[in-house]
């Protein structure tokens, strides 16, 4: 643990060196480098660069008392650089911390020599400012998409997508995991968001393949035909972001960022059904909290004025959640970078597939019967169901596909006594010589 004594050293050497590369006092790059907050070197600057040694109240209950038990824990997520008090405050509650999180800030800010030294930034100067804008209620949502890691339990590693959809007027969130970013993704996606939190008056994305193909010479969008469909469909409207100009759709990369920073951190799951529960949970106790730069709850404020137009649920809406797949020769269909035996009963070239909570369901693509199901896990294997190829033989049977001239003759075997050689001739009858 870093003294007082020995902070004031380490902050006044670091205080030359920004006074040295940059000729001016920094506080920011200074907090950068030590890992020491912005009111703390505020307080350090007003007292002429030295630390005074404050006295402890008296009276007051010491935070390693309530820290007890979970100082190991604590010291974990500080070892994996998780700094943020929020999350460390969610993970020692769920372990039975009775605590408040100005215990788990004082302690975070004594133990900073655990968190791995960050990467060392150059700060830019400003550039010019952009102008917030402001939308009604029901006018407009936000969507993108965001990549994190997966660790399975064989020690593979896994991209997964996440889906995020953010409401611009009152700051409703919903995220949605993926095992890919597919253009039949984000229409799940979409659907599941709209079940949600209603049809929007537009939708604001980036100029992603799924949804835009090119632009004509004026530099109109020309959608991408699945796409435009869809959104006629719904019946909404989608608005295109500037090219690499991420401050137009602001609100939703914060989520994306949110979700890495708090949702991801320490979080262990078993498979994308149950990382979607756990998803659902945690946006729907975001979304209770009071936004303070609005003064609003979202969910009370989207309940209010923000569902206007609810998706109901119709079969149009079946083919886009259960998306067609052609069965391969072998019996198999691609869906979500895995492959899924097919029984032989089923005749049809083609079938539906969709994941339903924790099973993956294989459908009659006219009535949507359900022909066989799976477990939904993270394998990359292709998993295989009883009589798939041949209902008799449960084997791969290849048929001649050209005329059989060939002939062979069979012969009837003959039977052989093995004890032949050991028979005599039998005796004669009297008056009859015995050769």
């Amino acid at each position: 643990m870093i003294e007082e004594k020995d902070l004031n050293e380490i902050l006044s050497q670091v205080l030359a060196e920004v006074k040295e590369e940059q000729g001016k006092v920094n506080l920011a790059e200074i907090g950068r480098r030590t890992g020491v907050s912005r009111e703390r070197l505020r307080r350090w600057q007003k007292n002429n660069y030295q630390f005074i040694q404050t006295r402890k109240k008296e009276g007051r209950p010491e935070g390693s008392v309530k820290l007890s038990g979970h100082t190991e824990t604590l010291n974990e997520l500080l070892s994996k650089g998780v700094s943020n008090s929020e999350v460390c405050y969610e993970r020692l509650k769920a372990q039975g911390y009775s605590g408040g999180r100005t215990i788990i800030k004082d302690y975070i800010s004594k133990h900073r020599d655990l968190i791995p030294a960050k990467r060392r930034i150059i700060v830019a100067t400003q550039g010019p400012r952009g102008t917030r804008y402001y939308t009604a209620p029901g006018d407009c949502f936000q969507i993108d998409w965001g990549f994190v890691n997966v660790d399975d339990t064989t020690g593979k590693e896994w991209k997964c997508a996440c889906f995020a959809m953010v409401c611009h007027h009152c700051g409703f969130r919903y995220v949605e995991f993926f095992p890919n970013a597919t253009q039949e993704s984000l229409f799940i996606g979409m659907i599941h968001a709209f079940f949600i939190m209603g049809i929007p008056n537009r939708v604001l994305t980036d100029n992603m393949k799924s949804v835009v193909t090119k632009r004509n010479s004026l530099g109109f969008p020309i959608f991408n035909k699945e796409y435009d469909e869809f959104q006629n469909l719904l019946g909404f409207k989608t608005t295109l972001c500037k090219v690499a100009h991420p401050f137009t759709k602001g609100k939703v990369e914060r989520l994306v960022r949110f979700v890495k920073e708090n949702f991801i951190v320490g979080k262990t799951f078993a498979n994308v059904t149950d990382l979607n529960n756990k998803a659902l949970e945690w946006c729907l106790s975001k979304n209770r909290n009071v936004i303070k730069g609005s003064d609003l709850i979202p969910l009370e404020e989207h309940k209010k004025v923000d569902m206007e137009r609810p998706l109901v649920q119709s079969e149009e809406l079946l083919n886009y959640l259960a998306p067609l797949r052609t069965i391969s020769f072998d019996g198999y269909v691609y869906y979500e970078g895995r492959q899924f035996g097919v029984p032989y009963r089923y005749g049809c070239r083609q079938v539906r597939v969709m994941r339903k909570n924790r099973k993956l369901l294989i459908l009659d693509p006219e009535n949507y019967q359900e022909i066989q199901n799976y477990d939904v896990d993270w394998s990359r294997k292709a998993k295989t169901c009883l009589g798939q190829w041949n209902e008799e033989l449960n084997i791969p049977t290849e048929k001649p596909t050209a005329p059989v001239k060939a002939t062979l003759n069979m012969l009837t075997e003959k039977k052989s006594n093995r004890f032949e050689r050991f028979s005599l001739p039998l005796p004669k009858e009297k008056g009859e010589e015995i050769k």
